[in-house]
């Protein structure tokens, strides 16, 4: 059971990871899938060049990293035919990734078929949000039909970083109430109590929720209408303007966090606004995640701003302390998993590393044991 090979299937780009136990022995990305001049033609030679050149003997699972498992799939699943066809099904819901996550278990299957395969879904994780959280306030034979509602994804990170948040502090992670904040190209906040989202700030896409790297996060519906009826735009160059044109792009022409601080410090005003944005964007879901949890016993920001932009973080709680929530200047310059909040602090605030694939690696080990 020590072996398990994990697979992450992006849109343009496959990353991999084979564990004995908790070693990584070895890893990799293979990016620009697809593209002009750049790596493979396409996911699966990406994958089948991948398994090639891995040492696989001994191997228990092949955990997949699956965005979208909608309704259907409420945890990590060993996969046959039938999960393939529902997750296939769901493509409608994620056509960006469900298709290369489908493509990497295909060739996966069919180069280890006596291999456990194990798909690990971005939803799951969130299945236990409340009705409350989980419904948007619109006609309900419409939303049935069209299986409109709040997913949230990012699963598999705040799980991860939930639970090491636990262990950093040292409490019993069914006892805590934590916010999570997934800070990356895409960003998300996820409220955990007991071990259970129970809210996220994605809803039926990854669109919705904080200012990302391209994507706009909240936004006015009448936007979309008003671009469609003034502006004669596409439904697909809306979709393309709000999910890859928009957010810190949109703002400053970068959708890179280092490079918007960089400008920042060189007193760029379309950088300096971009920044109030994206950090007046995160403090608002911390607050609305404290109201509804009713105590907070940490916050923690992960992913590759959360762990690594000072300022944001620094920002991002600025004002908060009236609520317990304060961020010492040292530990914030810090490195590495640890508590950046003051001494005394009722909240404690963390920086944790995040890591998906351990985590599916983790729930690839437990589901093939229970199916033992």
């Amino acid at each position: 059971m020590s072996r398990v090979l994990v697979l992450n299937c992006g849109s343009s780009s496959v990353k991999y990871r084979l564990y004995d136990g908790e070693e990584v022995r070895d890893k990799g990305t293979v990016e620009r899938i697809g593209e002009p001049g750049g790596g493979p033609a396409d996911h699966e030679s990406a994958v089948r060049g991948i398994l090639a050149g891995l040492d696989l003997c001994g191997l228990a699972a092949v955990g997949h990293r699956v965005v979208h498992g909608g309704k259907k799939f409420e945890r990590p699943v060993l996969i046959d035919d039938a999960v393939l066809a529902a997750i296939r099904d769901l493509v409608p819901l994620a056509p960006l990734h469900n298709p290369p996550n489908l493509a990497g278990i295909a060739v996966a299957r069919e180069a280890l078929p006596d291999v456990p395969q194990v798909a690990v879904f971005d939803t799951a994780f969130h299945h236990t949000l409340p009705p409350s959280a989980s419904t948007y306030a619109i006609a309900r034979d419409t939303a049935d039909r069209y299986g409109i509602r709040r997913y949230g994804f990012h699963g598999t990170s705040h799980a991860y970083v939930s639970r090491r948040t636990a262990d950093l502090l040292g409490r019993p992670y069914d006892a805590l109430n934590i916010i999570t904040l997934h800070l990356g190209n895409g960003a998300s906040a996820c409220a955990v109590s007991g071990g259970r989202s129970v809210a996220t700030s994605m809803g039926m896409s990854p669109l919705e929720g904080l200012v990302m790297g391209t994507r706009s996060g909240d936004l006015d519906p009448t936007v979309i209408f008003h671009l469609r009826r003034e502006g004669g735009l596409s439904v697909d160059e809306i979709d393309d303007l709000l999910n890859h044109r928009s957010g810190l792009l949109g703002l400053t022409g970068a959708n890179d966090m280092r490079e918007v601080l960089a400008r920042r410090a060189d007193g760029d005003p379309a950088a300096a606004l971009a920044f109030d944005v994206y950090c007046r964007r995160i403090t608002g879901y911390v607050g609305a995640y404290y109201a509804l949890l009713g105590r907070v016993d940490a916050i923690t920001f992960t992913a590759g701003v959360g762990e690594h932009a000072a300022p944001v973080r620094e920002a991002a709680l600025a004002g908060l302390d009236r609520l317990g929530i304060t961020v010492d200047p040292a530990r914030n310059a810090g490195d590495g998993d640890r508590l950046i909040s003051a001494d005394g602090a009722e909240v404690a605030v963390c920086v944790v590393a995040t890591d998906e694939e351990r985590e599916i690696a983790r729930a690839a080990r437990q589901v093939v044991a229970e199916g033992a």
